[in-house]
């Protein structure tokens, strides 16, 4: 015996959609699920920016730097971390609301999110 509503797989089948503006000013969308961050949508989805996410999401670099909008940097649920304000304050082309891609994780009130990534990468390991 299974509980239906708990065990209803659709429930975390719904999928976020994330918009990349690139240096260039081309716009590329991915998609992802919950909980997924925004690096995880850049490699799922095999989008193709160069040198983004060299650590893997493991907060040692900030090649995954992304700059949000004002209002959407409001939305984020959660402040960056001590550790995430250390690798920003070495990423490229800093701002009020830049973040990490690998900290950002997707939810419903994200969904459609539209994020600016840097002409350059730092590569703070280097």
């Amino acid at each position: 015996y299974r509980n239906v509503a708990t065990a209803n797989p659709i429930l975390n089948k719904k999928e976020y959609e994330v918009t990349f503006v690139l240096p260039n000013g081309n716009k590329v969308k991915g998609k992802g699920k919950k909980g997924d961050t925004l690096l995880d949508v850049v490699v799922n989805n095999n989008l193709d920016f160069d040198g983004y996410g060299a650590c893997e999401g493991t907060l040692t670099c900030s090649t995954c730097h992304v700059i949000l909008k004002k209002a959407d940097y409001d939305r984020l649920s959660d402040q960056p971390s001590e550790e995430e304000n250390d690798m920003l304050d070495l990423a490229y082309g800093l701002s009020e609301t830049s973040r990490l891609g690998c900290q950002i994780e997707l939810s419903e009130e994200l969904d459609g999110l539209e994020v600016i990534v840097p002409a350059g990468v730092n590569d703070a390991r280097s």
